[in-house]
């Protein structure tokens, strides 16, 4: 990186250099550094002030004492300040870390008077409190307790008939109950203040309570008047540019290695430090865990590749598996603590070449607090989300290439993609199911969403005529299904269709014969459908009444004058805007009910079963969700269960991103 012939403050001011080595480099003329005059101006002033700095200590340390130890440290930065501003004055167009200095120097020199003035009247009001309280009068004291202890004996008694008084206004039914508690709280807190002012009278408790102000003054105004100061001094540091001769980032570089040596050795040390503790997570968690030290059974990151193959006989492949997936996760993390390390280190090379000083920390500390607040907040969060949720999914996608199957529950390799092509040519008994179960899924899906979402709008269509009398008994019969758990639901109805259940002999005494609902592969699937529908359109009819009630009158009598008709403004007016504010929901509804494991395992445990279509693994009412849980409890194709479940993510993801995409209430968000 080039030189630049000016240098920028961290607002962007434009600055001329004062450095005219540098300048004479920028511009391409050929100097020699030995021999440039600027830079022995510059070695002579450094010179000498090094020599002002050691001679300044030693008059600072010869200082009279004071007794109070704020006031001579305050008096010493006062003297140092002092001297400092009237040697760097003749400096300052001589390069720019001089006017620093200079105008550091000046402020604190403007500042320190004031604070040590403040600090010895906050001391001389003590004094004099202190004095104050050593002089009381015993007979004015006594007389003020004594006032006091009076009032507060008459308090009760005035308190205990006041009382009366109000309860008794409150029997005769002249004053409300909220009324009578008001009524006392009045007269309790004026009391109260009453009491407080007599208290104050006493002259130990006035000149306490005053001791105690000044007790907090001491302790704060001066930090407070500080820190205005060092917040000016702050500034002079973002205002006033740097020279630097560097012209590469290189720093940041011994930051990839131990993240913290950059920033050190940018003279950031907190915030150095802070990275270093960083650098003690890589190198005493991530790296050793990489490696397999405080594995549970598993080899690190090289478990995950030989995933325990010729270990221990109680080795379980699955283990080294998670073990590997938490091992790389340590690793990204350590990764993105050294990558954010290196790149701020770079950032800060970068500014000093252009002449944008390094913030110190109480700047950076005031940046975190105002623009890092939601990092430091989201970041519990994200580390949680990282192990709860992300390890699990990236697991099961790995299992998925993966050749864990009965035959292999200990010890298991990989198969690439073996159990994905199983799937889509149906290969094997439990491919051969994947594509009948996902039939039957679509069909299931596509019928209980459906027929949900018509009958619950039919249901807040109907109740929002006026006509309609009862609205208030039928919304709540229509909102049972909803406000009834679903688990007592279905094992209702799964209890009265089984065979000699009430339902099911009524439907046999309705077709003329014998009906065994739950033994007949067609009415389990459509009792499941029905029993859906049940569930289900009571949410759609909430919803749908919502937006109904909210569609303005005019509309539909702007719609009446023009001819509308009765189906014209279904079509026209009503279906489009229920469906703007419900299509995310009513896409859920489908994308909810894909997955839906608790109505079929309930009703019927996936049954009846069918072993000539669908053999031991599965029944024929089994959905995807159902029969991965077939797969991988009852028959241990885990991997199987794994290449299925990430189909079924990443087709509903597909499938609802479409279908958010088109949906219009997503295009105006967009």
């Amino acid at each position: 990186m080039a030189l630049p012939l000016s240098l920028l403050n961290r607002i962007g001011n434009e600055f001329p250099r004062k450095n005219l080595y540098l300048r004479d480099l920028a511009e391409g003329k050929t100097v020699s550094r030995e021999d440039h005059p600027y830079l022995k101006q510059l070695s002579d002033f450094q010179d000498k002030e090094a020599a002002f700095l050691k001679e300044l200590e030693t008059k600072a340390a010869n200082l009279s004492a004071n007794s109070d130890p704020t006031i001579a440290r305050l008096m010493r930065s006062l003297f140092e300040a002092r001297e400092k501003s009237a040697f760097y004055r003749p400096y300052v167009d001589l390069s720019y870390q001089a006017e620093l200095d200079y105008e550091t120097a000046n402020t604190m020199a403007t500042h320190l008077p004031q604070i040590i003035e403040t600090h010895k009247e906050i001391k001389a009001e003590i004094a004099a409190n202190q004095a104050a309280y050593q002089a009381i009068d015993p007979l004015a004291e006594q007389a003020a307790k004594t006032s006091l202890a009076d009032y507060q004996r008459q308090t009760k008694v005035a308190r205990a008939k006041e009382f009366s008084r109000l309860k008794e206004l409150k029997k005769q039914g002249r004053i409300a109950s909220k009324a009578l508690s008001n009524a006392k709280k009045n007269f309790v807190r004026s009391q109260k203040m009453t009491e407080d002012e007599l208290r104050l009278r006493v002259p130990s408790n006035a000149l306490a309570g005053e001791a105690k102000a000044l007790r907090y003054r001491e302790k704060n105004d001066v930090k407070r008047l500080e820190g205005l100061m060092m917040a000016e001094v702050n500034e002079l540091t973002q205002t006033i540019p740097m020279e630097s001769d560097k012209q590469r980032a290189i720093h940041h570089y011994f930051s990839w290695p131990l993240p913290g040596l950059g920033q050190i050795l940018n003279k950031q040390y907190i915030k150095g430090a802070l990275f270093l503790l960083g650098s003690l997570f890589i190198y005493l968690v991530a790296i050793p865990y990489a490696l397999g030290y405080g594995n549970y059974q598993g080899d690190g990151v090289a478990g995950l590749i030989t995933l325990g193959a010729g270990g221990r006989r109680l080795d379980k492949s699955v283990i080294y598996l998670i073990e590997g997936v938490i091992a790389i996760i340590l690793l990204l993390f350590a990764f993105a603590i050294a990558f954010f390390a290196s790149r701020d280190a770079r950032k800060v090379e970068r500014e000093a070449v252009l002449g944008i000083r390094p913030k110190n920390w109480a700047l950076s500390k005031r940046m975190i607090s105002e623009e890092g607040f939601p990092f430091a907040v989201t970041l519990p969060s994200l580390v949680l989300i990282t192990f709860i949720v992300l390890v699990p999914i990236i697991t099961t996608i790995l299992l998925s290439f993966a050749g864990w199957d009965p035959q292999h529950q200990s010890k298991f390799s990989w198969i690439g993609l073996t159990n994905y092509i199983n799937l889509f040519v149906g290969r094997g008994l439990a491919g051969g199911l994947f594509w009948r179960i996902l039939s039957w899924t679509i069909i299931w899906t596509l019928g209980a969403s459906t027929l949900s979402i018509l009958v619950g709008f039919f249901l807040a269509l109907l109740l929002n005529n006026e006509r309609i009398k009862g609205k208030f008994l039928l919304r709540t019969i229509y909102l049972l299904p909803w406000a009834t758990p679903a688990f007592v639901t279905i094992m209702f109805f799964s209890i009265m269709l089984s065979t000699g259940g009430i339902m099911t002999d009524m439907f046999s005494a309705l077709a003329g014969r014998q009906l065994f609902v739950k033994d007949s592969i067609t009415l389990t699937r459509v009792a499941l459908i029905l029993i859906k529908t049940w569930l289900g359109s009571s949410y759609i009819f909430i919803l749908s009444t919502g937006v109904l009630q909210s569609i303005p009158n005019d509309l539909y009598e702007a719609a009446q004058i023009d001819g509308a008709s009765a189906w014209s403004k279904l079509t026209r007016i009503t279906l489009p805007l229920v469906l703007y504010q419900t299509m995310p929901l009513l896409i859920g509804q489908y994308t909810f009910n894909f997955n839906d494991f608790t109505i079929i395992w309930l009703f019927n445990g996936g049954g009846p079963p069918n072993t000539s279509l669908y053999g031991n693994l599965a029944g024929s009412s089994d959905i995807l969700i159902s029969y991965i849980f077939k797969l991988t409890m009852n028959n241990q194709f885990q991997s199987l269960g794994a290449a299925i479940a990430i189909l079924i993510s990443l087709g509903l993801m597909a499938i609802t991103y479409v279908g958010f995409s088109r949906s219009k209430a997503f295009k105006e968000m967009k």
